[in-house]
């Protein structure tokens, strides 16, 4: 790597971890680490809404699969106004008035004490998967970039993310994100600048080579649920960004930070829309990419696959500087989601576990040290998990399975609690019932691999586990609580 882009790397990263740590020089309480003393800017929380969205996976895999493909995937963030919608309508009014820093405060108020055991330890399951993943899917692309061997990369990331999450509390995550929004969307129009600026012929050889080989295509418009169609989709897009507004403490926090409730639903707003210009981005990008090779075949080696050809492209075609810049965009777009994750589990840890069954009415002084050593304990587990996901054949498809498992239940809950009188031994119910469901939804494809009956196999296509799942357990919990009230 020529010594500019290491340099502009190095700055980066110095400063960023600098101006996280530099939180921790203000005095401040637990409530202040948890929720930034409910005073911070709705334009800062919603570009961290935003860059907690954006993970490094997404950041090199949509470009990969518009590269590949065509533009299905963009179907996803076609669903993301509704679920911000329901967000702003039904959720953060909820949990603005809720008078807990931990969403899973409401699931035991209507389901009693086991819901929220359930739901908060499955939360910190799905961090530590998600930590781990994103940490060794960015070390993937950097190994390349950098040089530096993968366990390094982890490590490195790891320990950056967890000084200033540890030290700063929610406002060094809140602020820090901002400033990587605002980097890796820079980051990636520079390169579609380049792009541009090098094909022959510019934007209109683009738009007539994709539009020849169908690169803009959404998809199918069957309506059909074993394959990746445009409704297939956008029905699965619907609820996970439902999960993601909803449930996710990871965002819950965030609408806590604002001044007022009218601030906390613009942040929502602007988090959530800014998402569909900037996927677009990421995908006409791989788009662009694609006419960029095949208007110039000798430039990319043979039998490159998809997800690696953003990165040749970086190290091999962009100016120096610009690659700089580039590999601190991916970075940022890691790092963010990693401090999200680590700040939101501590206060899981501290709200839901410690203050709940250990200490009921701590100091300031003993939250603050359960935070801060909870923030050290998931940071270091979840560099762990990033070495252990480092050798499996498909790192991306073990979380994938992973989060279905360990979240899939919970919308289901919360929606059943909002939406039906259902009480405590019909919600249990209807929970195990869609997380044996979620199971086999997830896990039967290696069952068959193993020998079982192909019969026992998934239908659907895998995105639909979460679907099937939530539906499940509402439409149990549901019909449960209606026999019983007819009784």
């Amino acid at each position: 790597m020529p010594v500019l882009d290491l340099i502009i790397f190095l700055i980066y990263l110095l400063a960023i971890v600098g101006f996280g740590v530099s939180f921790s020089f203000k005095k401040r309480t637990s409530k202040e680490f948890t929720t930034g003393g409910g005073r911070l800017p709705s334009w800062a929380i919603g570009m961290s809404i935003f860059a907690t969205f954006v993970s490094s996976i997404s950041f090199l895999a949509l470009p990969g699969n518009a590269y590949s493909g065509n533009w299905n995937g963009f179907v996803f963030s076609l669903s993301i106004p509704l679920a911000a919608w329901i967000a702003v309508k039904y959720f953060v009014p909820l949990y603005r008035n809720l008078g807990s820093e931990s969403a899973y405060f409401y699931l035991e108020q209507r389901f009693g004490a086991w819901a929220r055991i359930y739901a908060s330890i499955c939360y910190l399951l799905t961090q530590l998967a998600r930590m781990g993943a994103i940490m060794y899917l960015l070390a993937l692309p950097m190994q390349a970039l950098l040089g530096w061997s993968i366990p390094m990369i982890i490590f490195i990331t790891g320990i950056s993310v967890i000084l200033y999450s540890m030290m700063g509390g929610i406002e060094a995550v809140i602020w820090t994100d901002a400033v990587q929004g605002i980097i890796l969307i820079g980051g990636a129009l520079a390169c579609l600048g380049v792009i541009f600026w090098e094909i022959p012929g510019g934007f209109p050889e683009i738009f007539r080579i994709a539009q020849e080989s169908d690169k803009f295509s959404l998809g199918s418009f069957r309506v059909d649920f074993t394959t990746s169609t445009f409704w297939m989709i956008l029905v699965y897009g619907l609820f996970i960004n439902l999960q993601n507004f909803g449930i996710d403490q990871s965002y819950v926090q965030r609408y806590l930070t604002a001044k007022t409730e009218k601030e906390a639903k613009k942040s929502t707003w602007l988090g959530s829309l800014l998402y569909l210009p900037v996927s677009f981005l990421f995908f006409l990008i791989g788009t662009s990419l694609f006419t960029f090779y095949q208007a110039q075949p000798g430039l990319l080696p043979e039998g490159t696959a998809g997800d690696q050809v953003f990165p040749y492209f970086i190290v091999h075609q962009l100016p120096a500087g610009i690659t700089g810049l580039l590999i601190a965009s991916i970075f940022a777009a890691g790092m963010s989601t990693v401090s999200t994750s680590i700040n939101s589990s501590a206060t899981v840890i501290l709200s839901d576990h410690f203050k709940k069954y250990i200490h009921p009415d701590p100091s300031e002084k003993t939250s603050l040290k359960v935070l801060r050593l909870s923030s050290l304990g998931m940071g270091v587990l979840s560099i762990l998990v990033g070495f252990a996901f480092n050798g499996v054949d498909s790192a991306l498809d073990a979380w994938w399975a992973l989060a279905s498992i360990f979240s899939g239940g919970i919308l289901g809950l919360f929606l059943l609690g909002l939406l039906s009188k259902t009480q405590k031994p019909q919600a249990l119910i209807a929970v195990v019932l869609g997380v044996l469901v979620i199971a086999w939804m997830s896990l039967s494809s290696n069952w068959v691999k193993n020998g079982f009956p192909e019969t026992l196999a998934n239908p659907l296509h895998t995105n639909m586990t979460i679907v099937v799942g939530t539906l499940t357990i509402f439409v149990v919990g549901f019909g449960l609580g209606m026999l019983r009230t007819k009784k």
